[in-house]
This record gives C-alpha cells, sequence and structure tokens, in this order.
C-alpha cells in the first residue's frame, strides 16, 4: 500500500532553504560518511557471511549475539511483545532516513514533489518524489549530496538515540533514581522466582550470593558469574551441622553428583562438605536454617576464625543448577535452586526507581527499549542502504561515485556503466546470500 501527498512541500522547502552554508556543510560530510559506509557495508557482510557459514558448517554453532547484522524473524528473535517497538523504530528511522533526501535535493535545487509513506507486506516505510531530470542535470557530487544524506541522517539519528540512552539517568534524575539496585517491574507467572517466598514487583534486589547488584546491568553480570563459577559454599559450626543434619539415604545422579534429600522436600537441600577424615560427606539440611547469617566459603579454611570449629557446606546440585541467595528489599532472602537463566529470562527489572509512587515503573524501560531499537535498526537502514546493491541508495551512491572518480580515467560512459553494474551485481548477491543464510540460521536451528 502506498501514500504520497503534497502537503508537506512548503515544510521541506523550508527546511532545504534554511542557512544554506551550514546545509552545505552538513551534506558535504554526510557525502563523505556515505561513501565510507558503502565501502564498509561491504566489509561488515563480508564478515557476517564468513561467522555464519562457519556457524553452518560448525556441529555446535554458537550463538549470533557477537554478529553486528542479524535477520529478525518475529517470534523467533524478535519478541511477539515488542513489535511496536520494532515497526515504530522502522517508521521513524525510515522518515528521517527521507527527510534526508528530500531537504538534501532542495538545497541542490532539485524540484520536490511529494513525500510519501508505503507497507510493504507488514514492514512500514516511507520515500520522497523528486524530479528526475533535475537529479540527471546537476554535477556527480551534488548527486552524491543527495544519495548519501539518507544514511547520513540514519547514522545521525542512531547517535542522537544513544545519547539518549546514555543520558537517560540524568533526563529522568527528577522523577528517578539509579545506582541503588534492580527494581522488579514483572515476574513471569511460570517464573520459579513466583511464590509466597519469591520476588515481588516492586522489590528491590541489591544482591546475589557475594555479588552487589545496583542496577540491571550488574544482575545479568552477576547471574553470568554464577553459572560459570563452582557452587559458593556456606559456614556453618560442627556443632549445628549435627543437630540440623539427618540420617538419609544418598543415589547418585546421572551427572555423578549426589542427592541426599527425599525428592518430596521443598526446604530441604543436600549439603556436601569434609572433615579431617572423610572427604565426601553429605548431609540433608534445611537450606534457609543453613545459609541465613552464614558466611560464604569455597573450603573450610575460609571458615576458621574466631576459634569456632567450622566446615563448609556446599549445596550438591546437578551441573548447571545452582543455589543463590537473592536479597530484595523489603522481604526476607529469596533462595532460588535453579538454573541461573531461567532466573534471568523470567523476571524483568529496571535500574530506575521512582522517587514517587504514582510515578509509573514502566516508563523509564520503554524509553530504554525504543531508544535501543532506533540504535540497532537505523544503524542497519544505514548500513544495508550504503550496499552497492540494485534498487538500494547504494546503487545511486555507486554511479555518482564512479562518475565523480572515474571520468578521466575511463572516459567511455558505457565502460564506467559496466564497472558500476558488475560491483553492482556483486554487491547485490552479496547482500541475497547473507538474507537467505541469515534466514537459514535462524529458523532451522
Amino acid at each position: 500500500m502506498r501514500w504520497q501527498t503534497t502537503l508537506f512541500n512548503r515544510l521541506f522547502y523550508s527546511w532545504g532553504r534554511w542557512k544554506p552554508k551550514f546545509l552545505y556543510l552538513w551534506f558535504s560530510m554526510g557525502m563523505f560518511f556515505g561513501i565510507a559506509a558503502m565501502f564498509g557495508s561491504v566489509v561488515l557482510l563480508g564478515k557476517t557471511l564468513m561467522h555464519t557459514l562457519s556457524q553452518m558448517w560448525s556441529e555446535a554453532p554458537t550463538g549470533q549475539n557477537d554478529q553486528m547484522l542479524q535477520v529478525v524473524v518475529p517470534g523467533v528473535n524478535l519478541p511477539i511483545s515488542q513489535l511496536s517497538y520494532f515497526f515504530t523504530a522502522i517508521l521513524i528511522s525510515a522518515v528521517i532516513h527521507e527527510v534526508g533526501h528530500g531537504v538534501a535535493a532542495i538545497r541542490e535545487q532539485v524540484r520536490f514533489n511529494g513525500f510519501g509513506m508505503f507497507i510493504f507486506i507488514v514492514y512500514p516505510g516511507a520515500f520522497v518524489d523528486l524530479f528526475t531530470t533535475h537529479l540527471q542535470l546537476i554535477s556527480p557530487v551534488q548527486q552524491l549530496r543527495i544519495f548519501c544524506a539518507g544514511v547520513w541522517h540514519n547514522f545521525m539519528l542512531g547517535l542522537v538515540s544513544l545519547a539518549v540512552l546514555f543520558l537517560l539517568p540524568a533526563i529522568l534524575f527528577p522523577l528517578y533514581y539509579t545506582g541503588a539496585g534492580a527494581l522488579v517491574i514483572e515476574v513471569a507467572e511460570d517464573s520459579p522466582a513466583n511464590g509466597p517466598r519469591g520476588l515481588f514487583v516492586g522489590d528491590l534486589v541489591t544482591s546475589l550470593q557475594d555479588c552487589s547488584v545496583h542496577n540491571v546491568e550488574d544482575w545479568n553480570s552477576c547471574l553470568g558469574k554464577i553459572s560459570l563459577k563452582p557452587q559458593t559454599g556456606y559456614c556453618i559450626k560442627s556443632s549445628i551441622l549435627q543437630q540440623l543434619s539427618f540420617p538419609s539415604r544418598g543415589f547418585r545422579r546421572l551427572d555423578g553428583t549426589v542427592e541426599c534429600c527425599s525428592n518430596n522436600s521443598l526446604t530441604d537441600v543436600c549439603f556436601s562438605y569434609s572433615n579431617n577424615l572423610n572427604s565426601h560427606l553429605y548431609a540433608c539440611l534445611p537450606a534457609r536454617k543453613t545459609i541465613e547469617a552464614s558466611q560464604l566459603c569455597h573450603t573450610n579454611k575460609d571458615c576458621q576464625k574466631n576459634f569456632v570449629s567450622s566446615l563448609c557446606v556446599t549445596p550438591s546440585l546437578e551441573n548447571q543448577t545452582r543455589l543463590i541467595r537473592v536479597n530484595h528489599l523489603p522481604q526476607v532472602d529469596m533462595l532460588f535452586v535453579g538454573h541461573p537463566l531461567h532466573l534471568q529470562y523470567t523476571v524483568s527489572l529496571s535500574s530506575f526507581v521512582p522517587r514517587h509512587n504514582f510515578l509509573s515503573m514502566d516508563l523509564p524501560v520503554v524509553l530504554e527499549t525504543f531508544c535501543k531499537y532506533l540504535i540497532s535498526l537505523s544503524g542497519a537502514l544505514a548500513v544495508i542502504n550504503a550496499v552497492p546493491c540494485f534498487a538500494l541508495d547504494g546503487q545511486w551512491i555507486l554511479n555518482s561515485f564512479l562518475e565523480a572518480t572515474l571520468s578521466k580515467l575511463v572516459f567511455e560512459k558505457q565502460n564506467r556503466e559496466l564497472i558500476g553494474f558488475l560491483i553492482l551485481l556483486a554487491g547485490s548477491t552479496l547482500l541475497a546470500a547473507n538474507v537467505a543464510l541469515g534466514l537459514w540460521v535462524v529458523t532451522a536451528r
């Protein structure tokens, strides 16, 4: 579906005639950026293609998080709940992109016919209608300023969004404060952190085990460290250990770890420890009584203080399972048993704490998420449109660039057009291969 109007023509002409010297400098900078982006996009797509091919050939492919460019498939690697961010960011990026073309064209005395918007399948977009004859009459350098203006504006939109994201704590400082912890704003119904002793909306998480949490980044970093490191132990007095433990029959799991508590127990956890005589002892202990007010440890030496006989007991859990003590004000500590990723993916948090009760806890998260989408999608549009590919800005950037640089070296226009056609064919093939293989990696695996 396509819609075009002349309602904004006066607005575009007022922008295009505002401070001509500044606009000349602005779009000249955009021209140099667009040319650099054309070459850089080819290098980036080449690296992305090689990474995708290595994933296909690998028996144990790694995730795509280290790739700068990824194919986005709603419902697969894009949550359905965030489609509104995705489409809104695409639409704004496309409008800013086309505003760049339109204003640059008016600055170069090219007639502006109108502005329009479209929906291709489900993806929104925008376009400007320029008088083609005027475009053909101006010099290649003038054409470059117009054709590069779109990717230049996308790049600047990404920079502005990055600055807003970075300065968001200062912008929201009168209403929200940061650095005190990670605020729980949502707990999934099927989350293992949900329950009477779990996390609640409005709780402030300040630590995970001995790892301090000042914001959401700390929360994710602490969970990552906990999942990679061995299970932490807890110091307990030998006399208390004898009182709390009770005899039980242990059995060895498939991964080699030992379970010594009843499967029906919801409060007890099997702990392993060692003494001077035996290094493989197990005791089924009430988890909360054992852990509360206990010092963290890794060996018995960590517990030898104040001349009190104490031992370091460590939860005997499966390899990927961890016992994590979560400090969340104003509630008592939550004891989480499970994989750290389950805690990470089912609990939503914010680094911003409202100063007043009537303020929304979701507003900073919405602003943060939207800025991140603008950064990634506007940057992606800048990269993709700069690729020397048929029907993209890169086609016209390349043609104008070749006319401006090769006219004195390759005198025949047909030869210059042939060179441009071959480069465009290679660029189109590179982009198509990235899209096709990227789709395969995302959907097939």
